[in-house]
């Protein structure tokens, strides 16, 4: 436009042209100064467009709009969850309760600041972030969990973790590990449901394993996927047949075949014995049974309860 007095829309056209280089005739004569600008404009262009494209290119090799997709579908992904497991933590420690949940067929999502591709199971959903801060816990839908699992190896970040977890959900179920004995009542008045000791169970697996060698092969067997017994948490409802009437009275074992080996109430646990006629069950009760999945829905029916997804195939560890 300066140095051929061209209207906007020709000067535009014939710039486009030329860096597209499809070879268009001029649409007018052109001095030669303006066969200068052009020159430099082609050579420039080139450049540029050539620059441009490999950068585009190399993104696309190094993975990175790859990704950028990826991360958004894990979100859309992780948006409708619901009655899913955190988990906060990604160690040794974390990468085992998370394997054991999705080998229950259970929804997990981890959070992981400095996550490893390589120890990814599967198409495993996780956020590359810090679970210490309210976004990341926020953006695992912790609002919509059932249950949190803090697991990394810092006893202070467990701590703040759980406190987050609380404040965000307060309904949600907290396991917390603890490294140091010292810090699990702090982790319990922060918020914990659970709190677990990783050094004090291996402690007391090993000493059972010394002392009571078939009670722990027996327990081994037990948790096998291949053994088809499982032990169970069956919730009793308000109009479950089991309301204020013994156990034995209807003689659970024989209709269901399955054996309620305790009941929680209130926080404590009784062990049916001797005096189990006596022995009512209430709504809120809580029967940790022994059977198989079949047996276990047929105690679940008598309870009038029925099992959500977060207890099936579920084993509880001992």
């Amino acid at each position: 436009m300066w140095l051929e007095g061209w209207h906007l829309f020709d000067a535009l056209y014939m710039t486009i042209i030329t860096l597209s280089t499809v070879g268009f005739g001029e649409v007018r004569s052109l001095s030669p100064a303006g066969r200068v600008f052009t020159a430099l404009l082609i050579v420039g262009g080139v450049v540029v467009v050539t620059m441009l494209f490999s950068a585009v290119s190399h993104h696309i090799v190094s993975g990175e709009l790859t990704g950028l997709v990826r991360r958004k579908r894990m979100r859309k992904a992780i948006s409708e969850l619901r009655g899913h497991f955190v988990v906060c933590g990604y160690g040794r420690v974390g990468e085992q309760v998370t394997r054991d949940l999705l080998e229950r067929h259970q929804r997990v999502v981890v959070i992981e600041p400095r996550m490893d591709p390589t120890r990814l199971i599967g198409d495993l959903l996780h956020i590359d972030s810090d679970a210490a801060q309210d976004e990341a816990l926020i953006e695992a839908g912790i609002e919509r969990a059932w249950a949190v699992v803090v697991a990394t190896g810092d006893d202070p970040t467990n701590l703040f973790v759980a406190m987050s977890a609380r404040s965000l959900n307060p309904d949600v179920v907290v396991v917390a590990r603890a490294n140091d004995c010292a810090t699990e009542s702090k982790l319990r008045r922060a918020g914990a449901t659970y709190v677990v000791s990783p050094y004090r169970l291996s402690g007391q697996r090993i000493a059972e394993q010394l002392l009571a060698p078939t009670a722990v092969e027996f327990i081994d067997q037990l948790q096998a996927a291949s053994a088809g017994v499982h032990l169970e948490e069956v919730p009793v409802c308000d109009d479950s047949p089991l309301h204020r009437r013994g156990l034995d009275h209807h003689d659970v074992r024989v209709g269901t075949g399955a054996n309620v080996l305790a009941v929680r109430r209130m926080g404590h646990v009784k062990f049916p014995g001797s005096a189990s006629d006596a022995m009512a069950v209430q709504p809120g009760d809580i029967l940790v049974a022994l059977g198989s999945e079949t047996q276990l829905r047929a105690l679940a029916v008598l309870a009038g309860a029925v099992l959500p997804d977060r207890f099936r195939r579920l084993t509880a560890i001992l």
